[in-house]
């Protein structure tokens, strides 16, 4: 999954370059179906890297549902997504 973020996040070019860096904290819902929904920003850094994040998480292919005895429910995902510029 981490991979698949890195891979398909594109660097706000003014974040670039003003130098923001920084993590974004996400948190989503992964419905019974898979479907992941309600993205909420938990830890912000600039409005350009939160769209980007929220964006990325989600245009991720469906999940497999958590399950509770044996039935498919909805689960709250975190998951941090890193900004860094490399030179």
């Amino acid at each position: 999954m981490l991979s698949l973020l890195s891979q398909n996040i594109r660097y706000p070019v003014k974040a670039q370059e003003l130098n923001i860096q920084g993590m974004v904290v996400l948190r989503f819902i992964v419905n019974k179906t898979g479907e992941i929904s309600d993205v909420v920003i938990l830890r912000s850094v600039a409005p350009s890297l939160d769209e980007e994040a929220v964006r990325v998480v989600k245009t991720m292919p469906k999940w497999i549902p958590g399950k509770q005895a044996g039935k498919p429910v909805a689960v709250y995902y975190t998951i941090p997504v890193q900004f860094t510029i490399r030179n």
